[in-house]
C-alpha cells in the first residue's frame, strides 16, 4: 500500500505537469532572468541580470521571425482581491501581460474578452479574473463581466474570465488577476530587481531551434554581451521546463521505490516467521499426511502455494488502498486521477516473489520432517 500509494500519487503528478505544459504548446518558449525557473531558495542568484522593460519591447520589436511575442511581469503575488463585501486573502497573483499573453501561455477565456489594443497601450484600469478567484469574491447571482474588483486601492472593471487551469506545485493558475502591462508598471511598485519575461510562440515545431537561435542573437545583441561571454539570460522551452521538474520529482521517486522495497523485505521476513510458526504448529497435520502417502514435494509444494496465496491476498488488497491513497493525495494537489498498470503488474510481480522467498525455507523444513515423529508430536 505505501509503494503503490506513494508511487501513483507521484506519477500522477508528473502527468498533471506535462498536461499543463503541453496546453501552452510544444513550439514556444521563454526568455526570462537567469535562474528564475526552477532554483532552490526564493532569492536572485548571483549572476541574475533582470529584463528590464526597455529590453523586452527592444526585442519585440526588433524580433523579425515570424512568432506571436508576449511581454509580461509578475506585479505582485501576495494582493488581496475585493468585490463589494466579500474578499480574498492575500495570496492572488497579479499579473501584467499584453494581448498576445493568453495565447502565449495557454489561458483560455470563459467568459468575456481579451484586452482590447487602447487598453493595453493606454494602461486601463481593465482585468481578467481566475476560476478560482470568482469562487471566492463573487456569489451565484453576480454578474462577472463589468462588475468591478478592488486590487488594493485601485479599483478595476472586469473584462474576461479564464477557464480553470488546475493547480501546479505551490500556487494556482486560477488564483490570479491579469492586467494591461503599462497598468501594472504604473500601479504596481516594480523595482529595478523585477525582471521582465518575454514569451514568444513560433508557428511550427519544425522551426523552434531556428527561432532559439535568433532570439538569442538578438537578446545578446539588446543586452550587449561581449563576445566569447556566455548568456546572462535563460531561454527556456516549455517542454523542458516540465522536465526539469520531472527531474526533481524522480529523486523522490528514487527515496519512494527504497523505501519500499525496505518494507517488503521487512513483511518477507515477517511472513517467513508465519509460515515456521505454521510448521510447528501444524507438524501431527504434516505427519498424517506424510503416513497416507504425501512425498516430500506434495509436503513443499503446498506451504509454498500457501505463502505465495497469503502474499497475492496480501497484495491485492494493498495494490487497491495505495491506488485510492495515492489518488486522494494527486486530487489533493491538484493531479488527475490515474490508474497505475505498470506499478499494478509490478506489485503482484512483488508479492510474487516475496511469497517464493518468504515460504521456501519453511516449506523445504515442512517437507523434511520425520512422519514418525511428526505423528507424536503433540
Amino acid at each position: 500500500m505505501a509503494l503503490v500509494g506513494i508511487l501513483t500519487a507521484i506519477d500522477s503528478i508528473k502527468d498533471s505537469i506535462y498536461n499543463n505544459f503541453d496546453s501552452v504548446g510544444a513550439n514556444s518558449f521563454t526568455i526570462r532572468e537567469t535562474g528564475l525557473g526552477v532554483r532552490r531558495g526564493m532569492g536572485h542568484p548571483e549572476n541574475a541580470v533582470p529584463i528590464t522593460y526597455d529590453e523586452a519591447q527592444l526585442f519585440k520589436q526588433r524580433f523579425t521571425f515570424p512568432a506571436n511575442i508576449s511581454v509580461s511581469v509578475r506585479a505582485s503575488m501576495t494582493s488581496t482581491v475585493k468585490h463589494g463585501s466579500k474578499k480574498s486573502d492575500p495570496n492572488v497573483a497579479v499579473l501584467g501581460g499584453d494581448d498576445n499573453y493568453l495565447i502565449n501561455t495557454g489561458y483560455e477565456l470563459d467568459k468575456g474578452r481579451n484586452f482590447a489594443t487602447d487598453e493595453i497601450e493606454g494602461g486601463r484600469n481593465v482585468a481578467i479574473v481566475g476560476s478560482n478567484l470568482v469562487d471566492k469574491i463573487y456569489v451565484k447571482a453576480d454578474t462577472i463581466i463589468g462588475s468591478y474588483i478592488d486590487i488594493g486601492n485601485i479599483r478595476y472593471q472586469v473584462v474576461g474570465q479564464l477557464k480553470s487551469k488546475g493547480s501546479s506545485m505551490a500556487s494556482s493558475a486560477d488564483n490570479a488577476v491579469i492586467i494591461p502591462l503599462e497598468n501594472a508598471r504604473r500601479f504596481f511598485d516594480l523595482s529595478s530587481q523585477v525582471s521582465m519575461v518575454i514569451s514568444v510562440s513560433i508557428p511550427s515545431v519544425t522551426q523552434l531551434q531556428s527561432g532559439i537561435d535568433e532570439a538569442g542573437s538578438l537578446m545578446r545583441n539588446i543586452r550587449r554581451i561581449p563576445l566569447g561571454q556566455p548568456n546572462d539570460f535563460d531561454i527556456v522551452q516549455s517542454d523542458s521546463l516540465a522536465n526539469s521538474l520531472i527531474d526533481n520529482i524522480s529523486y523522490i521517486t528514487i527515496a519512494a521505490t527504497l523505501i519500499g522495497f525496505i518494507t517488503l523485505f521487512g513483511a518477507a521476513i515477517g511472513l517467513m516467521n508465519i509460515m515456521l510458526v505454521s510448521v510447528r504448529e501444524r507438524t501431527a497435520e504434516i505427519g498424517v499426511s506424510k503416513a497416507i502417502g504425501a512425498t516430500k514435494k506434495i509436503i513443499r509444494t503446498q506451504f509454498l502455494v500457501e505463502a505465495i496465496v497469503i502474499c497475492q491476498i496480501g497484495g491485492i488488497l494493498g495494490i487497491v488502498l495505495g491506488i485510492l491513497a495515492g489518488n486522494g493525495v494527486s486530487v489533493l494537489l491538484g493531479g488527475n486521477f490515474i490508474i497505475p498498470w505498470f506499478w499494478i503488474f509490478m506489485g503482484i510481480t512483488f508479492c510474487f516473489i516475496v511469497g517464493v522467498l518468504s515460504g521456501i525455507y519453511p516449506a523445504i523444513k515442512a517437507s523434511q520432517l520425520d512422519p514418525i515423529e511428526s505423528l507424536r508430536y503433540e
